[in-house]
């Protein structure tokens, strides 16, 4: 099994060659036929959304290995066909499916070295500011909590600037926990205050229930420290 991901990742690790290319020419590549036989289907018709539609499923249902293998050739069948947008959502799917099964260094590497950069060539700052919460969901259930906080941080600068007030509001979310994770809990606390004036005074009112049970966990856990 893990075999396959390494090689399903490789394979995207050239792709991301293509995308970083000049003039995005999948055709300027140099990616041998063993390599491209791994990516393209025996069904050669399925397109881009069809392979992408069938490993969600196949996400859902746990099946995560035959999910890697189809999230990888929907991202091939889109960086081949240009859309480069979709080819970005493709790998990042991958990579938290990667993460689910934690492998953290391929997960780390689809997004640090191809989605991102793929991303910011095309100047798709929504699609950067995703990498950004991606790779920071990896570094923390990976227990590098310093590359974490700086992710998340760079997520929440971006969400700021692209007006996301969801995305934002994931970003101080992030930052919290890796406090908790830190035992940090007086500056977790602080941060759960800025989140919820952030909340009331923006009017979003889906993160009162996660914010009152963070908060009580930090202060169970504070109490317990003592």
């Amino acid at each position: 099994m893990f075999k396959v991901c390494l090689m399903v990742f490789f394979c995207l690790f050239s792709f991301g060659a293509i995308a970083q290319s000049s003039n995005f020419d999948p055709q300027d590549t140099g990616i041998t036929s063993g390599a491209i036989n791994i990516a393209v289907s025996e069904v050669v018709a399925i397109t881009g959304d069809g392979y992408f539609a069938e490993a969600v499923k196949l996400e859902k249902k746990g099946d995560f290995n035959e999910a890697l293998t189809l999230f990888g050739k929907a991202a091939f069948e889109y960086n081949s066909s240009r859309n480069f947008n979709a080819y970005g959502a493709a790998l990042l799917r991958l990579s938290n499916v990667h993460l689910l099964l934690n492998h953290y260094v391929e997960a780390e590497q689809v997004v640090l070295n191809v989605a991102l950069k793929n991303y910011s060539r095309i100047g798709n700052r929504s699609g950067e500011m995703d990498s950004y919460s991606q790779l920071a969901k990896v570094y923390y259930n990976s227990n590098k909590l310093t590359q974490s906080l700086w992710f998340y941080t760079q997520q929440g600068i971006l969400a700021r600037y692209l007006k996301n007030n969801p995305a934002y509001m994931d970003s101080m979310l992030g930052i919290i926990l890796i406090k908790i994770k830190k035992k940090e809990y007086s500056l977790a606390l602080k941060d759960v205050n800025k989140a919820e004036l952030f909340a009331r005074t923006r009017k979003i009112t889906n993160y009162n229930t996660h914010l009152k049970n963070t908060r009580r966990m930090i202060k169970d856990r504070f109490s317990n420290k003592k």
